[in-house]
């Protein structure tokens, strides 16, 4: 989901001062393109959440397909996380977002235009570029442009602005899908209409007269220094939980509303699977004045407690027991999410903070490559029952491997 937190910000990026050769638009405008890039990635990851159901009745898909498909973006976001996380640090945010933003138009484009089954592979990897080349510049660009702002506002409104991008494309997808013509394609166009407009402003966006990165760039994996080692583990588990939500809701999800819950309409299936979205951004407001350790205690608990319900509403096709079972898992989500990053941003010092945090998000998008998959086949072979009733276990177990990590975390190691 996968995609989808708030990505890393490299050290070197984080209040620096730079020097523009010029300033097209204003920082405020700057800031509100930069947050429009934040919510594309999470647009975009969940576009074809409502249509895996419709691909797999058309060109008769089996749910090991429709996973795989799902698991080829996560795959992909790490492979550009490995090979071209340093690359807005020789380029330039600018110039990296419209990679990106070019590489996600391909992706929306090739949807729109698919035929067969091949095409979404293709357009889930061109996806899988774009997230992964715009997630770190576009949130480093927005702490940058909220310079004299208020210290949170940043974290805040990416936090939101994920929330909204996941969001409408559930709702906006459903609704399309349902009652639109051309069900398989018209929400593909529309997303690629947006992001368009998205890269013409953000061309506009000031250009860096110096980058702050010395040397070439060089393929690396991430690493963990020494001290930070324990906090990582914890926070690792975390992030690891938080992200395999995103199998569930955004793979399996749709399916799951349709027949085990037995919603027909995609638009009340987007809409709830959009209470997961919402949820998160309205519980990270909320719970943003927690400690790392209340705060991944808590969400580990709803977490664990979300696939509880999951697991219920599947066994008697409840509708509002699904409903319950995407808002506790959207809070379980939230404070996961935010708790591994306050453990790491305590533990790490700043100058190796950005490549401790890829290194976590690296684990979080694995998880997710290595889980969608093997549920697809479950429920291809054993039926869709029983990958719920495993994907909900296995997201279980961690929620409370997590909490025992958490209840244990030394309060010196929390912020």
């Amino acid at each position: 989901m996968t995609h989808a937190a708030c990505p890393a910000v490299p050290a070197n990026q984080r209040g620096s001062t730079r020097r523009y050769k010029h300033v097209a638009r204003g920082r405020r405008a700057s800031f509100w393109v930069s947050a429009g890039v934040v919510a594309h990635t999470l647009w975009t990851s969940a576009a074809p959440a409502m249509t895996y159901r419709l691909y797999a009745s058309e060109w008769h898909l089996t749910q090991t397909t429709t996973a795989e498909i799902f698991a080829v973006y996560p795959i992909v976001v790490v492979s550009v996380l490995i090979l071209f996380g340093g690359l807005s640090d020789q380029i330039g945010w600018r110039a990296t977002m419209l990679l990106g933003l070019g590489a996600s138009f391909l992706g929306a484009l090739t949807l729109a235009l698919a035929h067969d089954v091949s095409w979404l592979f293709v357009a889930r990897a061109f996806m899988g570029v774009g997230i992964g080349l715009t997630a770190g510049p576009s949130t480093a660009a927005m702490v940058e442009f909220n310079e004299g702002g208020a210290p949170r506002r940043a974290s805040v409104v990416a936090t939101a602005a994920q929330a909204a991008g996941f969001a409408a494309a559930l709702i906006v997808g459903g609704a399309l899908t349902q009652y639109a013509p051309w069900p398989l394609h018209l929400a593909f166009w529309l997303l690629a209409l947006l992001i368009a407009a998205l890269f013409t402003v953000t061309w506009f966006l000031p250009l860096q007269a110096e980058q702050d990165a010395a040397g070439g760039w060089t393929p690396s994996l991430p690493s963990v220094p020494q001290s930070a080692r324990k906090a990582f583990m914890v926070a690792a588990f975390a992030m690891i939980t938080a992200y395999t939500h995103g199998v569930m809701i955004l793979s399996l999800g749709g399916q799951i509303a349709h027949d085990l819950v037995r919603s027909p309409n995609t638009l009340v299936n987007g809409s709830i699977l959009a209470v997961f979205a919402i949820t998160s951004g309205v519980v990270s407001l909320l719970g943003k004045s927690l400690s790392a350790r209340t705060a991944m205690i808590v969400g580990a608990a709803a977490s664990a407690a979300g696939m509880g319900l999951l697991a219920v509403a599947t066994a008697f096709h409840g509708m509002a027991l699904f409903l319950s079972a995407t808002a506790m898992t959207g809070a379980g989500y939230s404070l996961l999410f935010l708790s591994a990053l306050d453990v790491i941003n305590g533990a790490t010092p700043v100058e190796r903070r950005g490549g401790t945090l890829s290194a976590l998000y690296l684990l979080g998008y694995l998880a997710v490559g290595i889980l969608a998959p093997i549920l697809g086949r479950v429920a291809t072979v054993h039926g869709l029952g029983v990958a719920v009733y495993l994907g909900a276990g296995v997201i279980a177990a961690l929620s409370f491997a997590t909490l025992g990590l958490a209840v244990g975390l030394r309060r010196t190691a929390e912020r």
